[in-house]
């Protein structure tokens, strides 16, 4: 009957003890199952590790991005101020190429209008002279014109002028001296059939406005 009693009351002790074996036990499962957010190697300090990672990446990144363009920069600006200047220069020869194109071209139209004359169209010639002039040879043209006019009427006279060759001498700005050398074949009432002459002039032409045109006019040997 002792004996009964006692194994009764072990069996109870063991029955009262189990509830802890089993909280225990799940304790140390949750432990063996990596749950602890404290551990060293747990899944934070690995999300920690990856975004310092990345953080030296992305800062790495932008560092080279600034070095690039601390580099760049410079050279940019520089390149920016040639193309600039360049395109200046470039405008410029064009221009002085333009001008001195206009200046030689009136130069060879104001020989051509000087040495062409017909007793039969002469007040169309005059008027033809007096437009491609300016200045104090447009004035001396202009008071002599009928004089001009009436010798060639007078003298049946008529001639053709041909530009064989036309070079600048010397320009100053928007004025040149161009020398030009013309072809001309005259014949007259007392001489229907003349041989050609070659005549050299020396005309001085100014720009004027969009166009140019002659101031003076001198015959040189």
């Amino acid at each position: 009957m002792k004996l009964t009693r006692r194994m009764g009351s072990a069996r109870k002790a063991t029955a009262l003890a189990e509830p802890e074996s089993a909280v225990a036990g799940l304790e140390l499962d949750e432990d063996s199952a990596g749950l602890d957010d404290d551990a060293p190697d747990g899944p934070l300090a690995q999300v920690d590790a990856d975004m310092a990672e990345a953080n030296t990446t992305a800062h790495s990144r932008d560092h080279r991005i600034r070095l690039a363009l601390t580099l760049c920069l410079p050279v940019a600006i520089a390149l920016t101020v040639l193309a600039g200047w360049l395109a200046y220069q470039s405008s410029q020869a064009r221009h002085a190429e333009q001008t001195q194109s206009l200046l030689v071209q009136t130069a060879r139209q104001g020989a051509t209008n000087l040495t062409t004359l017909s007793y039969t169209d002469v007040e169309a010639g005059a008027q033809r002279i007096l437009d491609s002039s300016t200045g104090k040879f447009h004035d001396d043209f202009q008071s002599r014109r009928a004089d001009f006019m009436n010798a060639v009427t007078s003298a049946k006279s008529t001639s053709v002028g041909t530009v064989t060759e036309a070079a600048l001498q010397s320009q100053d700005g928007d004025t040149a001296k161009v020398l030009v050398a013309v072809a001309v074949k005259m014949s007259n009432a007392d001489e229907p059939e003349q041989p050609p002459r070659t005549w050299r002039m020396r005309l001085d032409v100014q720009k004027v406005g969009d166009g140019a045109r002659i101031s003076a006019v001198e015959f040189v040997s």
